[in-house]
């Protein structure tokens, strides 16, 4: 027994190594993939693959099909936060700097808080969520306006669309809350992934990224960036976060909301040389602090896991057959997957 308990604590700890490094990483592999590949082609052929490895193990261990229900809500939470959100970024990164993209990205569950708050019937957070929303929008402007005089029309647009992304990503995190999705989180994150890649891939054709791209113009560091997001950003950083919310508490998870972008701005530092104003520096400050006091507010459950909602409460009954019906595809398919 306590060898079991050793060996699990081992796995949690080398699971949130993997969230913590690898997705705080994602920023500078992506600052350096737009380097020579196009930023839509990069994504969508990103999640594209991912998708499509994911999906088909899945499937292979025995998950059930999902049904055209699932294939429309789960797409549509796809497009809402990987196509409008993570191509955004992506995107934005061929015009900003690593870690203030990270940064400006930090600000995602003071969308969340606020956008749930003001839709209808929405939820009303308690007064320390509200501080640390007003703490972020003050952080906030200080981190996009760190030094007007340098501002640039090309700078300002990545700026924006940084600010969209945020707000796509937490109205498509509220959206997947409420959808009913399929009951395995990987095989709808698959799916996401899936139709995120193709409306990616149709975008950057519209946008001319196919018909203009020469792969012996890619240099050997921006394929190598590519790999890097397809491979851990897209499957091992995800396969650790979804066993860790089924492992640990939302509040400990949601850590990687303040910790990812400390980590980008190391690594921006450290090895593309980047830098921040003071001014940033101190809206960076504000927003780290404003997310902790969500993430530990014990009332501010609902904005506690980014991108993994908690769901409304489910009447004992539904709750037996749910656990009933799950153990008997338990065996085909664990509904915990192993860490990294």
């Amino acid at each position: 027994m306590a060898a079991q308990r050793k060996r699990a604590r081992l796995h949690e700890i080398l699971a949130f190594a993997a969230v913590y490094v690898i997705w705080g990483s994602t920023y500078l592999a992506i600052r350096v993939g737009v380097e020579t590949l196009p930023p839509l082609l990069l994504a969508g052929s990103r999640f594209l693959l991912a998708g499509t490895v994911v999906y088909g193990v899945l499937r292979l261990r025995g998950a059930p099909a999902p049904t055209a229900g699932h294939w429309k809500r789960s797409g549509l939470a796809g497009i809402v936060m990987l196509v409008f959100g993570n191509g955004l970024v992506t995107w934005a990164e061929t015009r900003l700097p690593s870690n203030l993209a990270a940064l400006l990205v930090a600000a995602v569950p003071l969308y969340v808080a606020g956008i749930d708050w003001l839709r209808p019937g929405g939820v009303r957070p308690p007064r320390p969520v509200v501080i640390g929303i007003l703490l972020g929008a003050a952080g906030m402007v200080l981190l996009v306006r760190p030094d007007p005089a340098a501002a640039h029309p090309t700078s300002v647009l990545g700026v924006l669309a940084m600010l969209l992304a945020g707000l796509s990503w937490a109205s498509g995190s509220l959206y997947a809350r409420y959808a009913r999705q399929h009951p395995h989180a990987l095989v709808a994150g698959a799916q996401q992934m899936l139709v995120a890649g193709v409306v990616l891939l149709v975008g950057s054709a519209l946008r001319g990224e196919v018909a203009a791209f020469r792969p012996e113009a890619v240099s050997l560091r921006s394929w190598v960036a590519f790999g890097y997001l397809t491979v851990f950003g897209s499957m091992v950083a995800f396969s650790a976060f979804s066993w860790l919310v089924t492992s640990t508490s939302p509040a400990r998870v949601s850590t990687t909301a303040y910790v990812n972008p400390v980590v980008a701005v190391f690594l921006g530092w450290l090895i593309l040389g980047e830098t921040l104003h003071p001014a940033a520096s101190a809206g960076a400050g504000l927003i780290v602090c404003a997310v902790i006091i969500m993430v530990t507010t014990r009332r501010a459950r609902p904005y506690s896991t980014v991108g993994v909602p908690s769901r409304k409460p489910v009447p004992k009954k539904r709750r037996i057959a749910a656990r009933a019906a799950a153990s008997s595809v338990e065996t085909k398919c664990p509904s915990r997957p192993a860490p990294p």
